[in-house]
């Protein structure tokens, strides 16, 4: 009977909050969540105020993402749904579609996931405002399948559960590991890296602050006894206001009889070679971020062949974020069109990424062209001769 008893309680005991994990936890009770850590959310944006490097990549890549406008089938349609997007506040004094997005890229870059809400007027007959929130505040519960998950926040009392309207809420994660409802940071791998550079700018500062206020060594090789202890008093207080006589801007000669020597502390001791490490730090950094390095200042060796190469990648990697952005600003117009009783459909349409890319589209339409021109006057060529053999 007690048995029973005990099964019975224990099945009705509740469950917990716990990371995901591919296999049931071992404790049994706790599952189907899973987090965002905030320290590491934390940790992301240190790295990028400590490494202005990392934090000008992060802002290129949303400047160069660009804005985006919508086409729609219905003319009415189409010119209130630009309006609306050009108009929508944003938060913090901010308007428009695009400086949603601007924020929503940039937690999304750092942190590797943002959360948005769509903030309803009142009556439900229009869209008020577009805020970004804090990935730190939110977790995620998944459901029985991959498909269904629910955006979790802090009640009044502290406890984590489902906000009431999830279909005004926008999560999007970036790259999402198999397993993990959660993105990844564009800035993953580089705490590491950041530790290690901004050491040796740490370093580089101390050995400056050392070694750049020149402090001098005085010393008498010669005599003994009280004269001798005398003397140096004599040499310290001359060289002393002889130095200080200095600062003020006058000169002062310092003159010792005997065996005098006076040295720079420091001065013979070697100072690292910081270019080579920082080089290859900043290259790591480089390569994770796909910006060009002469976009980021950095003015290394490279021809304007390979200068083309990198824009090209620059643009497929823009083409990806802006992938990742689409189904959001779709989930927008889509719900502004349903509230105003628009039942047409749409197509977001983004700005050119720059002129390069045009002049280079231009230029190969205008190679296809004279391709095809010149295959049509062969075609009519080889036809013409072919005729002409046939008469004769």
């Amino acid at each position: 009977m007690a048995l029973r008893w005990f099964k019975k309680r224990r099945e009705a005991a509740p469950a917990a909050v716990q990371l995901r994990s591919g296999a049931r936890h071992p404790f049994g009770a706790l599952g189907d969540y899973a987090p965002l850590s905030r320290g590491e959310a934390r940790l992301y944006r240190a790295v990028r105020e400590a490494v202005p490097v990392v934090d000008a990549a992060v802002y290129k890549l949303v400047r160069m993402t660009g804005g985006v406008t919508v086409r729609c089938g219905d003319p009415a349609a189409e010119e209130g749904l630009r309006e609306f997007l050009r108009t929508v506040p944003a938060g913090r004094g901010q308007f428009g579609v695009n400086a949603f997005l601007d924020c929503y890229l940039d937690s999304l870059l750092t942190c590797g996931r943002a959360v948005g809400e769509i903030v309803p007027a009142g009556g439900g007959g229009d869209i008020a405002a577009l805020l970004c929130g804090r990935v730190e505040d939110i977790e995620i519960r998944e459901g029985e399948h991959p498909l269904a998950f629910q955006i979790c926040g802090a009640d009044e009392s502290g406890r984590m559960g489902p906000l009431p309207y999830q279909d005004l809420l926008l999560f999007t994660p970036l790259n999402p590991e198999a397993g993990n409802p959660y993105g990844v940071s564009l800035l993953r791998s580089l705490p590491f890296l950041s530790e290690i550079l901004t050491r040796i700018y740490h370093t580089i500062g101390v050995n400056w602050e050392r070694c750049g206020n020149v402090r001098f060594a005085v010393t008498c090789k010669n005599g003994e006894g009280a004269s001798a202890a005398e003397r140096g008093r004599l040499l310290a207080e001359e060289w002393s206001r002889a130095m200080q006589d200095s600062r003020s801007g006058s000169v002062r000669d310092f003159v010792a009889v005997g065996d005098v020597e006076i040295k720079a502390i420091g001065g013979d001791a070697p100072i690292l070679d910081s270019e080579v490490p920082v080089r290859q730090i900043l290259e790591q950094i480089v390569a994770k971020t796909g910006i060009p390095p002469f976009m980021l200042g950095l003015s290394w060796s490279s021809t304007e062949r390979m200068s083309s190469q990198q824009a090209d990648l620059l643009t497929t990697e823009i083409t990806a974020i802006r992938r990742t952005l689409t189904p959001v600003v779709e989930r927008i117009c889509r719900l502004w069109l349903r509230m105003h009783g628009y039942t047409c459909g749409f197509e977001t349409v983004w700005d050119d990424i720059n002129l390069q890319d045009q002049v280079e589209e231009a230029r190969a339409a205008l190679y296809r062209e004279q391709a095809r021109k010149l295959r049509i006057e062969n075609d009519e060529r080889e036809s013409g001769g072919g005729e002409h053999n046939g008469d004769t």
